[in-house]
């Protein structure tokens, strides 16, 4: 797929308390196609820890172009 789907961001940021819920958010993402970017930031109030975790969409692998030659079987290898 090349872009994400339902018109969703190629970056995005979830946010939110330290719980399941931000967890299953996150699970969700992934389950799509995101890849995490980095590791998860947290910040701490009087009464709950906020998570933040980037995610993005993974870009096309670029094509592989080989150049060069294959070894054969009279090579150097096969000499005794």
């Amino acid at each position: 797929m090349a872009k994400p789907p339902n018109d969703l961001p190629r970056y995005r940021v979830l946010t939110g308390p330290d719980d399941e819920t931000f967890c299953r958010r996150v699970s969700e993402a992934l389950d799509l196609g995101y890849v995490l970017h980095g590791g998860p930031a947290l910040a701490a109030n009087d009464e709950q820890i906020i998570v933040a975790q980037a995610v993005v969409w993974p870009e096309p692998a670029a094509a592989v172009r080989t150049v060069g030659f294959a070894a054969t079987a009279s090579g150097a290898a096969g000499r005794g």
